[in-house]
């Protein structure tokens, strides 16, 4: 559990919290995309939303009312967190206002009307990144002008080539094209940390950064010395040095192949143009953000269908917009397993897994999930010199909540306010049933169904 999580985006000044450990058997949440973070959403969005039915505040005033305001900043939360930048009150009504929350009412009643039970929910959510360890990137521009990255941390999907690339040919001025990462081996690569809680962005991006910073600097005395100028009176823009107010001017590539020739360095320069940097944040950062779902449940079957699903989202500097959206989606995807269909089942007297293959454990399909309507909302850190701040884990952290409140809003007109997870159809459907006023109903109408049969 990430108990800072549990404070959320929230003013609250003091929160008590007291956890068991128990030894166990079955599988940790360690290997679970989030670890923990998910969880302590869900927590904290799931009493906001039974808090506001208690007290008949409307759900999103009440977290307004609450919510830690940009000019805190940095705010000390009352459990571990200290909260160093972000717009948590924008990302609400960005949200709100994406989903119609204002004309939510009138397509709850139309459902009614068709039978059906419509839930709205949301959930703002914030999660810790880039705490643990450090992180190291060798960066060397080759004799031939192309640029090899060494990564001490692999990628398995996240896209952290197209990151890098992205990163250094704005820093060198060189086209994507010439630069290559090379990863996976630990022959190569100086020194890792490990790919891991949203973090290679902010780390490896940074270290990256910084040895790409440390060529420039070297590459500035070669350019100098090549074009008989004063180090003073040299300038680096778009992968060139020129000499100021003149046309005078060295490409970065002809300054890397100059770098490898004895003779064309200035004396008591070492040969080679190549650097390794380590970033290793003093204070970690919190991205942050709110999810909206929208879900229409079947009374007589108990299945949920999400219907509409809107997050804006607070990563911090944006490297790349596809690839943020790619890990958005997949988080909340994610979420949607978590919430209607994963479930880890064991047997209770001998401890085997019963649900430990695809025809057990139920993964979510492309046609249980709705298309994304998304916004960004970045507040850059002062944690790291990029302004980034991870994105990794945050659709799944947000998405658990957001599902559940919704799926309980769309139950909340039958009094039902509680229910355990996964919101499989069955345990929707049981409970349904076990409120008696809504299972003398259901008997009644099946029973005129059966009465119309031959």
């Amino acid at each position: 559990m990430h108990l800072g999580g549990l404070a959320g985006t929230y003013t609250t000044p003091a929160i008590y919290v007291e956890v068991s450990a128990a030894f166990t058997n079955t599988t940790s949440i360690g290997p679970y995309r989030g670890s923990g973070r998910p969880e302590a959403s869900y927590i904290v969005e799931r009493l906001i939303d039974n808090a506001a039915r208690e007290v008949g505040i409307d759900r999103a005033e009440l977290r307004r009312r609450n919510t830690v305001p940009a000019s805190a900043m940095p705010f000390k939360t009352g459990l571990v967190y200290t909260l160093d930048c972000g717009e948590f009150g924008e990302n609400l009504e960005r949200a709100l206002e994406m989903a119609d929350y204002v004309g939510f009412e009138r397509r709850r009643e139309e459902a009614r009307e068709h039978g059906r039970l419509r839930g709205i929910g949301f959930a703002n959510i914030i999660e810790q990144t880039s705490q643990a360890q450090g992180e190291t990137v060798m960066v060397r521009l080759d004799p031939g002008g192309t640029v090899t990255v060494i990564p001490g941390s692999i990628s398995h999907g996240q896209g952290h080539e197209t990151m890098y690339k992205i990163l250094l040919s704005h820093r060198l001025g060189l086209d994507e094209a010439d630069i290559r990462v090379a990863h996976s081996d630990t022959d190569l690569a100086p020194d890792g940390g490990g790919t891991y809680a949203s973090r290679t962005a902010v780390l490896g991006g940074s270290a990256a950064t910084i040895a790409a910073d440390k060529i420039i600097a070297k590459a500035h005395r070669i350019a100098a010395h090549t074009l008989e100028a004063a180090e003073d009176d040299i300038e680096f823009t778009d992968g060139s040095f020129r000499v100021v107010g003149t046309d005078r001017v060295v490409g970065l590539k002809d300054v890397a192949a100059a770098a490898y020739v004895p003779s064309r360095v200035p004396k008591g320069l070492e040969t080679g143009l190549y650097e390794v940097a380590s970033f290793s944040p003093e204070i970690p950062n919190f991205p942050n953000g709110c999810h909206v779902c929208e879900v229409e449940i079947d009374p007589e079957t108990g299945a949920t269908k999400v219907l509409r699903y809107v997050v804006v989202d607070d990563v911090g500097t944006i490297i790349n917009k596809l690839t943020l959206e790619g890990q958005i989606h997949g988080g909340v995807v994610q979420g949607i397993g978590q919430a209607f269909t994963e479930h880890l089942v064991y047997d209770r007297n001998s401890g085997q897994l019963l649900s430990g293959s695809l025809m057990d454990y139920g993964l979510p399909r492309a046609d249980e999930v709705p298309s994304f309507e998304m916004d960004e909302n970045p507040v850059p850190t002062k944690t790291n010199p990029l302004g980034i701040k991870g994105a990794g884990e945050a659709g799944n952290v947000g998405a658990l909540a957001a599902i559940m409140n919704a799926v309980v809003d769309a139950l909340s007109p039958l009094g039902i306010t509680h229910l355990d997870l996964p919101a499989t159809p069955e345990s929707v459907w049981r409970a349904i049933r076990n409120i008696p006023i809504v299972k003398a109903v259901l008997e009644a109408r099946v029973a005129y169904r059966n009465a119309d049969k031959p």
